[in-house]
This record gives structure tokens, C-alpha cells and sequence, in this order.
């Protein structure tokens, strides 16, 4: 039967219609406006079941559908890589979704149930042997089950949402058995509704955590557990002791090589980005996925097990540029829920709008006629995108928020390192003109009139001091943004006030990224001969002004270390780009020779 394209909402499916065709075997849903499925259709026959092209936000209730065999559930944007998960649980029978197999899947699940069960059932006898006889068994569950769904932990963050959902399952069957050992997964009908309206309502005010199903990688292009790297110099705080930064390289990868090839050293990578935390409203939350881009890929990855979450190609482009942002999204029924964006740009200039979540692509922009050098979200404005290309443009564009007014306040300038040195646009959107010239052009020396030193690195150490740098310098400079732009007049050439200079590599080429963790008041950026610096500025930002013509040294130089377990040595590369996520525990570093590199903080 199908029922594909009506524009259906969850309430038009009635049970008591539906469940008169007992023996209906295949149901199309597809294209219609479902958020849920009622858990009482009394299909119990039904082998097939499409249910692409809507705004499912859950998957519990297809418990409801024992003799399920194929499954369809693509283009439902606020479904994640734990739903899969869920679903190949739920479903015993289950064959394929979405066309593919579902016997990896299924392994998964048996392995991360196998070792949760364990996990759950030692957090028990811990739990039980700190219990007063005096205290009530209901107040005792309770808190068992809440300790347990807080404390046991087991695979990657981009499956937390799965594992905490069976931790709970695992524990109310402890609770009910007194103890005894969890032998099957038995899943209660009443425990997955309740499972599923709780996490609907949850859904309403906060956001799941983006992802897709695992990559397995084959070892030569995975490698963990390597010795501390080496480290020259000695962090200083700001009471002149020493506090030292250890770091050590997790991860090696290939994931962006050409036909999966670890024998390809050749394919560029030009930048990632660690996604927005997704937890809402809480001062230091950090992520550890990062997106990475190269060739003619995009990746996602969990830093922490080194895992390919989700692979983005496009034959014949080359990604230059990604970003995130953090967008909230109305159903048709007026739920606000989150979900985090990935922008991707390059050769083809063409902006791709990557829903990794879903894991499909929801939009593309043909931005510029040429490459696509770089792309930021503004951090103020979650729907403004700036892309800049070698067709000598940088354009604003709003992407838009689905069902929601906007009003922007009109107070924005746009920094940006160019060829010819630091400039800075009006951007502001209440300006009538859509093209905009230079408002100024910054120099970093006071005995300089013009502008004309390349500034190929930039970035906001936080929301007043900027560090920048150029190529043969041997220098970052930190800047005060305000104290700067307060001495502009009418003057379209302004000498930035210095606050510190930074020593770093005096090489002649081009184009090392240079970016910040700005919660740690970290400056990072890597060099030609593979090594990542690490500035900790904080006690410079207090210094006197009389110090800033005094070259720092770095904090600390991370040197690359020797990756053999690729399957040959790579004794000479450069890192262009490397970025931290804000609480500082992952390091990401991209090199010339098509390797990527995650350090972790020990």
C-alpha cells in the first residue's frame, strides 16, 4: 500500500484503520511530514516498510514491527548514526536499510551490547556494595539507575545517544531481576514507548549528537598508542613557573587518499575544523569530531577511536575550505530542534551545505565563477556565511533558517588577510550598497604609510585581540583589535597597536594556517618541516607595552613524529594546518604528504 507523497503528520495514521489490514506486508510513507510513527498500527506482518523524506526523530516505536526485512529511512534530517543503531536492535529480521546490508551493523550492536551489559553489571555490584541496609529499595534503584546512565561509558561520542539508551535498558533489567545477570536483551514494549516520548520531548530544547555509520579502517591506515612526541622549550605561566603542555600523536590517517591508497602521499589537505559542542549553554564544552578536507573529500572524524564517521566525495572537485555552524530548525508541528552544519567549498566554487547528521548534502551555492580559497560562519550570526575567492570577491550570504524571522543588528566588520596585507570591510547589512570597498588597510609597522605585506594567517585569540602573520617574517604579531581601530579618524591606513610579537618559523613559503583555542589562550601553527608550534599568550597579553617589541619564543614545538605503521616512512613534510577543539585535548594537523594527524593531551 502506499500512501507516499499526502503530506501526512503523525496524527492522520489511525490505528484503528490501519490496524484492520492484518495482513499487509509493504507500506510506503515516503514524502509526507511524519515526526513519530504510533506505536499501535498492529501491522505485525509487515516485511517492508519505506519510510524516506520525512521529519522522523525517532525509531522505537518500529519495535511494533517484528517481521520487518527492509527498511528505508534516508532524508530524515534529524536521524543519527545511533538511530541505525537502534533500529538493527530492535528489528531481529531486519536485512537491509536505506539498499545496504545490515550485517555490519548488527556485529556492532552485538559487540557494544556484549561490553555495556559487562560494564552495567560490575557498575551494580560496586553500586550495591556502598548501599546503607536502611536505605528504601525505590530510592536505591533510582539511584543506581541514574549513576549508571551518568557513569557508564563505552565507544565513541558520536554513539553516546545508543549507549545511553541501552545502558538504562540494561540496568532497569538489573533492577527488576534483583541483580542477576543480564543473559538477553529482552526489550519491553511499555519500556521503548516511554524510551521514545521521552526522547521526543527531549528533542525539543536540545540537540543529538551528528554523525553516520562508522568507516573500518584498515590498519596501515589507522595507528595508535605512539611514544610522546619530542618537545623543545618550556611553558611559562604567569607567575614565571613552569606548566607544561604534554601531548601525544593518537591517530594517523589516510582517509582522503585517491581509490583508498596508502600508497598515495600526494593528495593535498587544506583545512578542518572541530564541530560546535553539542551541548547548549555550558561554558567549556568541547567536541572531539573534526571535520577534514582534501581532494576531492570531506571527512568527519571522532578523534577520540580515529573512526571515519562519514566520507562527503565529489568527483572532480578539490575542498579547500570547511566550516560549521549550529542552526535551529522548525518542524511543520513548531518544534525547535538543533543541528549542526557543515559548509564545503573549493576548485568548483561551489559552497556544499553538508547535513552530517543525516548524512547528505542539503544544499549547494554557486558562490563564485572561480576556486573558493576560504569559507568562516560569522560567530554572531549563525545564518551568515562569508566565502572568499580567488575571483577577488569575499561575499556575504545569509543560508537562512527554515520557518523562522531573523533580525540582524547592524554593527559588523569583516577582517581578513589578503596578497596585498590586512583590510577590513563594512558589512553591516542595513548599508544600502551590495558591493563594498576597503574600509581600511592595517600595517604592522608605525614607520609604514602603505599597506603591501602579505597576510596569509589570521585568526581572534578572543574577541579583542587578533594574531596575524605573513611569509620570511619569522613573526605572529598579537594586535588589539579596539585600540587599533580607536585611532582611525578618517584614515584609511592604520598601524595596528602591537601587544606581543611571536617568534615562529622564518621560512619563505606561504600560506601556514595559523589558528587559536580561544578558551585556552593558545596560538597554534605549523611549519615546513612538519612541526606544530604552541604559543600559551596569556601571560603576554598582561605584560607591559614596553615588552611587545621583545620576540617570544613558542610555549612549546610538537615535532613530527615518524608514522611507519603507514606502511613507509615519511621523513619530510610540512603541516599547513592545525586546529585544537576548545578544552584543548585533541590537536589536529594536516601535512603536504596527505596524512592526517590527531594528537591527544595527556
Amino acid at each position: 500500500m502506499s500512501l507516499s507523497g499526502l503530506e501526512l503528520l503523525s496524527e492522520h495514521l489511525d490505528p484503528n484503520l490501519l490496524g484492520r489490514l492484518k495482513k499487509l506486508k509493504e507500506l510506503d510513507l515516503s514524502n509526507n511530514l511524519l515526526e513519530t510513527l504510533p506505536p499501535n498500527l498492529g501491522l505485525s506482518h509487515l516485511r517492508i516498510l519505506r519510510c524516506t523524506n520525512n521529519q522522523l526523530g525517532d525509531v522505537t516505536a518500529l519495535h511494533q514491527f517484528p517481521e520487518l526485512e527492509e527498511l528505508s529511512l534516508e532524508g530524515n534530517p534529524f536521524l543519527t548514526v545511533s538511530d541505525s543503531l537502534k533500529v538493527s536492535f530492535l528489528l531481529p529480521k531486519l536485512r537491509t536499510v536505506n539498499g545496504k546490508d545490515t550485517a555490519s551493523t548488527c556485529s556492532q550492536v552485538e559487540s557494544l551490547d556484549r561490553e555495556l551489559t559487562n560494564r552495567v553489571t560490575a557498575h551494580w555490584q560496586k553500586f550495591i556494595a556502598t548501599v546503607s541496609p536502611e536505605e528504601e529499595a525505590d530510592k536505591v534503584q533510582a539511584d543506581f539507575m541514574k549513576s549508571a546512565v551518568r557513569d557508564v561509558r563505552f565507544g565513541p561520542e558520536s554513539l553516546i545517544e545508543f549507549t545511553q539508551w541501552r545502558v538504562r535498558m540494561i540496568a532497569e533489567e538489573l533492577v527488576a531481576s534483583g541483580g542477576a545477570q543480564v543473559q538477553d536483551a529482552k526489550v519491553p514494549v511499555k519500556h521503548l514507548q516511554a524510551a521514545g516520548t521521552a526522547k521526543l520531548r527531549a528533542r525539543k530544547v536540545a540537540s543529538k549528537r551528528p554523525g553516520n555509520d562508522p568507516v573500518s579502517l584498515p590498519p596501515s591506515k589507522r595507528v595508535c598508542a605512539f611514544p610522546p612526541a619530542q618537545t623543545e622549550g618550556s611553558p611559562v605561566d604567569a607567575d614565571g613557573g613552569q606548566a607544561a603542555l604534554h601531548l601525544e600523536p593518537l591517530h594517523f590517517l589516510q582517509c582522503h587518499s585517491r581509490n583508498n591508497s596508502s600508497k598515495d602521499l600526494e593528495t593535498q589537505l587544506w583545512a578542518c575544523a572541530f564541530e560546535p559542542a553539542r551541548e547548549e549553554g555550558h561554558s567549556g564544552a568541547t567536541s572531539q569530531t573534526v571535520a577534514t578536507c582534501g581532494g576531492e573529500a570531506v571527512c568527519v572524524i571522532d578523534c577520540q577511536t580515529g573512526l571515519v564517521l562519514h566520507k562527503y566525495k565529489v568527483p572532480g572537485e578539490e575542498f579547500f575550505s570547511v566550516a560549521w555552524t549550529a542552526l535551529t530548525v522548525v518542524t511543520q508541528a513548531g518544534h525547535k530542534k538543533r543541528w549542526n552544519m557543515l559548509a564545503a567549498a573549493g576548485l568548483r566554487g561551489m559552497v556544499r551545505l553538508l547535513h552530517v547528521r543525516a548524512g547528505f548534502c542539503c544544499s549547494v551555492i554557486r558562490a563564485h565563477k572561480k576556486a573558493i580559497a576560504t569559507l568562516c560562519f560569522s560567530p554572531t550570526r549563525e545564518t551568515h556565511l562569508f566565502t572568499a575567492s580567488y575571483d577577488k570577491r569575499i561575499i556575504l550570504w545569509d543560508i537562512g533558517m527554515p520557518n523562522q524571522d531573523y533580525k540582524f543588528q547592524a554593527n559588523d566588520f569583516l577582517l581578513a588577510g589578503c596578497e596585498g596585507g590586512c583590510c577590513c570591510w563594512d558589512v553591516r547589512l542595513d548599508q544600502p550598497q551590495k558591493q563594498r570597498g576597503c574600509e581600511v588597510d592595517f600595517v604592522f609597522s608605525a614607520d609604514s604609510k602603505v599597506s603591501g605585506q602579505r597576510v596569509d594567517g589570521l585568526a581572534f585569540v578572543n574577541e579583542d585581540v587578533v594574531a596575524s602573520k605573513g611569509s620570511g617574517q619569522g613573526t605572529i604579531y598579537l594586535w588589539s583589535w579596539s585600540q587599533t581601530w580607536a585611532g582611525r579618524g578618517s584614515q584609511s591606513v592604520l598601524s595596528v597597536v602591537i601587544l606581543a610579537r611571536l617568534q615562529w618559523s622564518a621560512t619563505s613559503l606561504a600560506y601556514f594556517s595559523l589558528s587559536t583555542c580561544p578558551d585556552k589562550n593558545l596560538v597554534l601553527c605549523g611549519d615546513e618541516e612538519g612541526s606544530v608550534w604552541v604559543y600559551d599568550v596569556e601571560p603576554l597579553l598582561k605584560q607591559s607595552p614596553l615588552l611587545a617589541t621583545t620576540l617570544q619564543p613558542p610555549t612549546q614545538i610538537l615535532k613530527w613524529p615518524q608514522p611507519t605503521a603507514l606502511g613507509q616512512p615519511v621523513t619530510k613534510t610540512m603541516v599547513n594546518t592545525v586546529v585544537a577543539n576548545a578544552a584543548f585535548t585533541y590537536l589536529t594537523a594536516l601535512t603536504d604528504s596527505n596524512i592526517v594527524c590527531i594528537w591527544r593531551r595527556c
